[in-house]
């Protein structure tokens, strides 16, 4: 098989985008309130959001799938091929049914239409040919017809699946805009990876987990260096009783050791920074990050209910993978 000269393949990969992406454009007029009926529709679903599909269009269906459940809408994905041989047991009484086919008239997809309507389920067809079965025999009609495909043969699914997936996403924003579905939500559905910590990881969790130097303001020096470095996070909060007054760093021990020759009679109060950054035990541990960037900081003190709780340091944030 002959290879495209080097210099034409940019030329290829740019030429695919800009096809792929006009059609995305055009396609986005034809939303119009078929595709309000459709969201509706899956809104008001008591059951889930069975998908069902073909080829290239059922990996699109499995990927919709995993970005409604995710958002908010239970979703299943049922393969057409396996419905019409004993999967059609997947479709349960209050479920919505989205079958997604480009032509629409695949012999699996014809099979399938009337067995989903005799169970009385809501069909919508996701389909790029509305003269097509699907089109035709669907309840509502979802239409992503594109003029042809990236594919110079015009025959391989490329710009057809990709209106596929964006249709799919925009039933899915919608739906999750509809049901008010928050960042809290969305921690409820990814608790984990870094991506689920994000959003609910906070710094009470992390902090409990470390040591909580401390000193007094008239704890000598030689104590305070040992407490920085028994508890290994390269600081200790100076206290008054249960209050916090000030901070000591491992880089205010080394500027300390530079500019005094004797330091027997220096006390924590002589080297502290008063007032020091704090954040609350609640607070999202992404936003402790944000606070250390912001303030060019290696550490934190958590405070509780005002009082002192312990550190977060940029090692544990990195650790958990919020960095």
């Amino acid at each position: 098989m002959p290879t495209q000269p080097a210099k034409n393949i940019i030329e290829i990969g740019r030429r695919t985008f800009t096809q792929e992406s006009a059609a995305l454009i055009r396609l986005s007029e034809l939303i119009d309130e078929s595709f309000e009926k459709a969201v509706l529709a899956m809104k008001a679903c008591s059951g889930r959001v069975v998908i069902t599909g073909i080829g290239k269009s059922a990996l699109i269906g499995n990927k919709i799938v995993a970005t409604l459940n995710s958002t908010g809408t239970p979703a299943v994905f049922m393969h057409a091929a396996e419905a019409i041989h004993g999967d059609l047991g997947t479709v349960q009484k209050l479920d919505v049914v989205l079958c997604i086919s480009n032509s629409g008239s695949t012999e699996e997809i014809r099979m399938l239409i009337p067995l989903i309507k005799r169970g009385g389920n809501v069909l919508i067809g996701l389909t790029g040919r509305e003269d097509s079965p699907l089109g035709q025999q669907s309840d509502i009609r979802l239409n992503t017809h594109v003029e042809e495909e990236a594919c110079p043969l015009n025959l391989t699914p490329t710009t057809s699946t990709t209106a596929q997936l964006v249709m799919g996403d925009a039933l899915a924003i919608a739906l999750l805009e509809l049901r008010g579905f928050g960042p809290e939500d969305f921690a409820h559905y990814h608790p984990g990876g870094a991506l689920g910590k994000k959003l609910y990881l906070r710094v009470g969790d992390i902090s409990s987990k470390n040591k909580k130097p401390q000193v007094e303001a008239d704890t000598p020096i030689k104590k305070v260096i040992v407490e920085i470095s028994e508890n290994m996070l390269g600081v200790a909060a100076v206290m008054d009783q249960d209050q916090i007054i000030g901070i000591i760093t491992d880089g205010d021990v080394r500027r300390m050791l530079e500019s005094h020759d004797n330091i027997a009679a220096l006390r924590a109060a002589d080297i502290m920074t008063a007032h020091p950054q704090s954040i609350d035990h609640n607070t999202l541990a992404v936003k402790a990050l944000e606070l250390i960037r912001e303030k060019n900081i290696s550490q934190v003190l958590v405070t509780k209910n005002g009082k002192y709780h312990g550190v977060v340091h940029i090692h544990n944030l990195i650790n958990e993978g919020i960095v």
